[in-house]
């Protein structure tokens, strides 16, 4: 899967993208990241992005020549989202991930800075994505968020593919505790079922949990969710 950033600091990425899973997912060829300075296609001999709003008001405005210019310039594959980074856009959730790593081949994210970007560059954009309802100082963080969420769930990423299953919102649930030796830890003890063996008795304590945790924690999720009945 390749991704491409448009993004006027490219060395933000250099340390994630050579950390961890997505290193490793990079180095097995499963995703490809590229950056793509729209200062580089900038038309003065200033190489300048940005410009006073039209209107008045405060702050700077990133031009549309450079980024329209950055994002021309990248290969074009049959399945592409262009993505705008923005407060304004539909929210990360794991939903959203689901989608962009089964349904596309290529994710060119457009990364904003200043007060914001041309309305016009919405041209070339296909969906908005927010990281949260909050405000960063450009959308590289989101940027990044995305890539994360999404390369893990591209086949080869994780190890154990079930992990990816029995996580916190794969089923509308909050994840369960989880647990490792020692089975004491200053005063601190793995719950007994835990140590019994009994799959059965454990997988039904693990779904009591995330019902409980999901309750206290996000009851919104509850209410989209249909629980099964119970039997008479």
């Amino acid at each position: 899967m390749r991704f491409d950033i448009i993004t006027l600091f490219p060395e933000f990425f250099s340390s994630p993208l050579q950390s961890g899973l997505l290193a490793k997912a990079i180095a097995r060829q499963i995703a490809a990241v590229y950056c793509t300075n729209p200062r580089d296609f900038a038309l003065d001999k200033h190489r300048r992005v940005d410009d006073e709003p039209y209107g008045g008001g405060v702050g700077m405005v990133l031009k549309p020549e450079p980024i329209f210019a950055a994002v021309e310039s990248l290969p074009s594959l049959p399945r592409r989202e262009v993505i705008m980074l923005t407060p304004q856009g539909e929210t990360m959730q794991q939903g959203l991930f689901r989608d962009l790593a089964t349904g596309y081949d290529q994710l060119v994210l457009i990364c904003g800075h200043y007060e914001g970007i041309d309305e016009r560059v919405m041209h070339l954009v296909t969906r908005e994505v927010s990281l949260g309802d909050f405000v960063l100082t450009g959308g590289e963080i989101p940027a990044l968020a995305l890539i994360n969420g999404v390369v893990r769930l591209r086949p080869g990423t994780v190890g154990k593919v079930e992990s990816l299953k029995a996580e916190s919102f794969e089923d509308g649930l909050l994840d369960y505790p989880h647990y490792t030796r020692p089975a004491q830890f200053r005063g601190m003890r793995v719950p007994d079922v835990l140590l019994s063996g009994n799959h059965a008795d454990i997988q039904q304590w693990r779904r009591e949990q995330q019902l409980q945790r999901t309750q206290q924690r996000r009851p919104d999720l509850l209410s989209d969710l249909e629980l099964p009945k119970p039997e008479n």
